[in-house]
C-alpha cells in the first residue's frame, strides 16, 4: 500500500541532515522539475518585497523569504518530522518506534509544491510553496508537476493507493487511472443522521489514521483489505463509490 499525504504550510526549522540533493529523493525521474521549482524560488527570493507578493506573505512572515534563499544550502530533516500543523501533529512520528518510522518510510510519501512527492522519511530543508502559488519562471504547478508525478507514481506499480490529500495537491499528480485507489474524505455523523465533510478535524483524523496504520503495519493491497483492517482497528470507514471512502471521525 502507498499512503500519500498533503503537506502542511508550518514547518520545523533548522535539522541535522546535509544540504538538498534532489536526486537523493524519492521519484528520481522527477529531479529536472525539483531543480526547476528550487532554482525559481532562489531566483525570486532575491527581491524580498517581490517574494512576499508572490508567496502572500504578511509582514511577519517576511523571514520566509530568507529561508527560500537557502534552499540548497539549508539542513534537511525528514519530511516527516518537517512538516508541522495538526496532520502531523497527530501523526507525531517523532514519538513513533522505529519499526513504525521504518513503515512510514517504505509505504508513506508526502506531496509537496516543490519536491513533488517525498518519501516520509527522504530529508527536505524548510522552505514556503503552496500548491496554488503561480512562481514566476516555471509553468503553472498544475502542469509542471501533474501528468509528471502521475507517470512517476505509475512507475512504483502499487498494489493499492490510499490518497489523503487535499484536493489542491491532487491536482499537482493524480494517482493513475490503472492504479486501484480510494480518496479518502473526513466526515461526521450528526443526531439527524446527516453526514459533513469536516475541516480542522479533517486533518487530524488523517493523521491519527496514519498513525495508527503505522503501529500496526498491516499488509493491505485493496480497498476491501483496507476497510476489513478499519474495521477490525475500531474506525468507521465506508465506501462511498466513484472511487472514495468516508472516515467518520
Amino acid at each position: 500500500m502507498l499512503i500519500l499525504l498533503p503537506p502542511s504550510e508550518t514547518k520545523r526549522s533548522g535539522g541535522t541532515g546535509a544540504p538538498l540533493d534532489v536526486t537523493r529523493l524519492a521519484l528520481p525521474q522527477l529531479a529536472s522539475q525539483r531543480e526547476a521549482v528550487v532554482a525559481a524560488l532562489v531566483a525570486l527570493s532575491g527581491d524580498e518585497d517581490h517574494a512576499a507578493r508572490v508567496l502572500k506573505l504578511g509582514p511577519k512572515q517576511r523571514d520566509e523569504v530568507a529561508v527560500n534563499a537557502a534552499l540548497r544550502e539549508g539542513p534537511s530533516m525528514p519530511a516527516i518530522d518537517r512538516y508541522t500543523g495538526v496532520l502531523f501533529d497527530a501523526l507525531d512520528a517523532a514519538s513513533l518506534s522505529a519499526a513504525a518510522r521504518r513503515w512510514l518510510g517504505a509505504h508513506v510519501m508526502v506531496h509537496s509544491a516543490p519536491f513533488g512527492p517525498v518519501g516520509a522519511l527522504d530529508r527536505i530543508p524548510a522552505y514556503r510553496l503552496g500548491a496554488a502559488t503561480s512562481l514566476p519562471g516555471v509553468p503553472p504547478l498544475r502542469r509542471l508537476w501533474g501528468t509528471e508525478v502521475t507517470a512517476a507514481l505509475a512507475a512504483l506499480e502499487p498494489r493499492f493507493v490510499l490518497d489523503l490529500r487535499s484536493e489542491a495537491y491532487v491536482g499537482l499528480g493524480p494517482v493513475p487511472a490503472d492504479v486501484r485507489s480510494r480518496y479518502v474524505r473526513v466526515v461526521s455523523e450528526g443526531a439527524d443522521g446527516a453526514v459533513r465533510a469536516l475541516n480542522h478535524f479533517n486533518k487530524h483524523a488523517k493523521g491519527a489514521l496514519v498513525r495508527r496504520l503505522a503501529e500496526d503495519r498491516p499488509r493491505i493491497g485493496s480497498a476491501a483489505a483496507f476497510l476489513t483492517w478499519a474495521d477490525a482497528a475500531g474506525l468507521r470507514v465506508r465506501e462511498t463509490g466513484a472511487g472514495e471512502l468516508e472516515l467518520f471521525a
